[in-house]
């Protein structure tokens, strides 16, 4: 999966062919791949960080491991320890705002049968995601290992 191609089909939905307001599933679906987006950018932001980012390691079953062990409600958690976020760069601190808010939007998309939701806030949201996404994949590797490694080793309690 492709982060920016994830963004290209959230702005596909969000656009109708004709005047007017796109279908309220389209808007939906585009809340919900804006998500996805940020999500699988944190995968692979893993994936490359800790198994390694050369072509060759992209097919391997580490690789592949590390990018499915990234897990929406751990990430949720782990974004929600402002005292921990507050410790990596303001782009990652943007990030892990930014990806728990539109993880509720998602969850409203997907799962609220009476949610509204406005073409031009979901355009906005899908720039915003892609500026973010940016954003993050340029942050030193040395700084998404950590933020790779916070996200997926939860701290173990005593």
């Amino acid at each position: 999966m492709n982060a920016h191609d994830l963004i290209a089909a959230a702005r596909l939905l969000a656009t109708h062919p004709r005047r007017g307001r796109p279908p309220e599933a389209n808007l939906r679906r585009a809340v919900s791949t804006a998500y996805y987006a940020l999500f699988h950018s944190l995968a692979e932001c893993c994936a490359d960080t800790i198994a390694g980012r050369r072509r060759a390691n992209r097919n391997s079953d580490a690789w592949i491991r590390v990018y499915r062990r990234l897990d929406h409600g751990t990430a949720r958690k782990c974004f929600q320890n402002k005292t921990e976020i507050r410790k990596f760069p303001a782009e990652m601190q943007r990030f892990a705002n930014f990806f728990s808010e539109m993880q509720i939007r998602r969850q409203l998309a997907d799962y609220a049968p009476d949610a509204t939701f406005e073409r031009e806030e979901i355009r906005q949201r899908i720039a915003e995601s892609e500026d973010i996404i940016i954003q993050f994949e340029n942050v030193p590797t040395q700084n998404r290992r950590a933020f790779a490694i916070y996200v997926l080793m939860a701290a173990r309690h005593n």
